[in-house]
């Protein structure tokens, strides 16, 4: 299948996905996961409307990041300007590589990455938008929070005005699939519907993070208004 053709198809389980959960097509952004992919192909991504790209890891990231972002000498950029998103962990000595050329950081799961992020935004004067990473499935494999952790976590970011928390980020078990994710998904949901009850952040959030190529349509039903895409959108290379 080309690109276009697997954007159509990905369309049409999403608004479906809408239809049977009475929302709007509009509430939702497609993060088109772009890591198994090369140069050429990710610009074509975003040739075709696709701004926003996630990247797990800087050192696969780098060489698409600096050609795309123009500062390659005689580099064009192509149409659309890309926003990125970093979704893998996040390793505290490589906050400095990533933090200030990633928009959004969909994995800040511990108090020490949050201590680097803040450092290293107060350097460079910007505010980063963060997804605070919960491990909801309890998985051993998993990064993230324990659900029991995120509220005093969450009080932790209240003293770093560097960070700002936009949502909440989860990855569901890895060998469930469709309605086995569903439990997942909706934990999170609830988490960050207590954590805005409880007014734990400096201002309430609205961001779900979840969902993939094999549970994004049970992703939807269950709130995911960021969806992270990557084979079934933008194939394998």
């Amino acid at each position: 299948m080309t690109l276009q053709e697997r954007m159509e198809a990905v369309e049409q389980r999403l608004a479906e996905a809408c239809r049977r959960s009475g929302r709007r097509r509009e509430e939702i952004q497609l993060i088109a996961v772009t890591k198994y992919v090369g140069t050429e192909e990710t610009k074509n991504v975003l040739r075709h409307g696709l701004v926003h790209l996630g990247e797990n890891r800087w050192q696969n990231a780098s060489e698409k990041w600096h050609a795309i972002s123009g500062t390659e000498s005689g580099e064009p950029l192509p149409a659309g300007q890309a926003v990125w998103h970093f979704i893998g962990s996040l390793q505290t000595n490589k906050v400095k590589d990533v933090i200030g050329k990633f928009t959004y950081i969909h994995s800040l799961d511990r108090l020490s990455l949050a201590q680097a992020i803040e450092r290293r935004a107060e350097q460079l004067g910007i505010v980063v938008p963060c997804f605070i990473q919960v491990n909801v499935s309890g998985e051993d494999s998993k990064h993230g929070l324990a659900p029991e952790a995120l509220q005093a976590f969450a009080k932790e970011l209240a003293d770093m005005p560097h960070i700002e928390p936009v949502g909440l980020m989860t990855m569901a078990p890895i060998d469930s699939d469709g309605e086995q994710s569903r439990p997942t998904f909706r934990g999170l949901r609830l988490l960050r519907d207590e954590l805005n009850e409880r007014a734990v952040l400096r201002k309430p959030i609205s961001g779900l993070s979840m969902g993939m190529s094999g549970d994004f349509e049970i992703a939807v039903e269950e709130g995911a208004n960021w969806l992270r895409l990557g084979t079934i959108l933008v194939g394998n290379g």
